[in-house]
């Protein structure tokens, strides 16, 4: 019955907006901002004030916005290195009723930053994840784009190796919708060097860069013209980036047809497990999921 009423009482708690402190064993997925410290939300000021331990990728940058807001709470790194051992670590503490948040430098953890493997271990545990949604980089970005994309792909960042790059490219040129990367400032002209090559030219971009930060920008052009506009001023290169490709021109009538689902098909069994690919071929070019499932089968030998 106590907990019954404890139920209720969150539940109340949350409908008035009400500051609630962290629960015991319990990891919290925290988004931080992207660069304007403002843009925190007032729920992850709450949790990562009541947590016991923040876990952040890099504990220098995220005591910058503890300290903006007053709040003391002990942190331990984890980052790309040191993530297998911090799980088990994390998962003890856990087990002991604590309580811990996961942060990133900027955004929203685990989306391509740290983090996912230290979700699915606590997942596996059988302990709470809470995520405490916020900034993103990929969403903001697309939201200022003006690239009518009712379907888009997130596709993180690109292989460095040219080589594995083209072959990336190529298995996502023809896909029914727009493409999101992210990039580092000294790899991004090769980066859209490696898109004019490999996508059609009269595919649209967005260049967004360094979003929420004093130098923002976003810029709107031909793939083909991209290249050109980056080398024109060395600033632009600076910051982090989200490039957003606007979908081929041809997709729809092209993935209308039987060989269209057989395109987009095989790129995404090539990559994932056949029913989230079979998934996301049915949003993708809009055919019956029963008869998109029936030719992965067959692909890939079961039928």
């Amino acid at each position: 019955m106590r907990a019954y009423g404890e139920a209720i009482r969150k539940e109340i708690a949350v409908a008035m907006g009400e500051t609630m402190p962290a629960d015991a064993r319990t990891l919290y997925v925290v988004a931080t901002p992207l660069g304007n410290l403002r843009d925190v939300t007032l729920r992850a000021l709450d949790v990562l004030a009541s947590v016991d331990v923040i876990a952040a990728e890099d504990t220098r940058v995220t005591s910058r916005l503890l300290a903006r807001h007053g709040i003391g709470t002990r942190m331990v790194s984890l980052h790309a290195h040191n993530e297998a051992r911090r799980a088990r670590e994390i998962v003890a503490l856990l087990a002991a009723g604590r309580s811990v948040a996961l942060v990133s430098d900027a955004g929203t953890p685990a989306v391509s930053d740290p983090g996912a493997k230290l979700v699915r271990k606590v997942g596996e545990e059988g302990f709470a994840i809470v995520p405490v949604p916020g900034p993103s980089a990929a969403i903001a970005a697309l939201s200022a784009s003006g690239v009518e994309a009712p379907r888009w792909l997130f596709c993180g960042f690109l292989p460095a190796s040219p080589a594995a790059r083209r072959t990336d490219l190529e298995r996502l040129r023809d896909l029914p919708c727009a493409l999101v990367f992210y990039e580092a400032p000294h790899r991004v002209g090769a980066t859209l060097e490696a898109l004019a090559a490999a996508l059609a030219p009269e595919r649209e971009i967005v260049i967004a860069r360094e979003l929420t930060k004093r130098f923002e920008s976003i810029h709107r052009c031909r793939l083909a013209d991209a290249p050109a506009w980056l080398a024109t001023d060395s600033e632009r290169a600076r910051g982090e980036f989200v490039l957003i490709v606007g979908a081929p021109p041809s997709a729809a009538p092209a993935h209308s047809s039987e060989a269209g689902w057989d395109r987009t098909l095989d790129v995404l069994l090539s990559e994932l497990p056949l029913a989230q690919a079979v998934r996301l071929a049915a949003q993708l070019s809009g055919a019956p999921r029963k008869a998109l499932y029936a030719r992965a089968l067959a692909k890939r030998g079961k039928g």
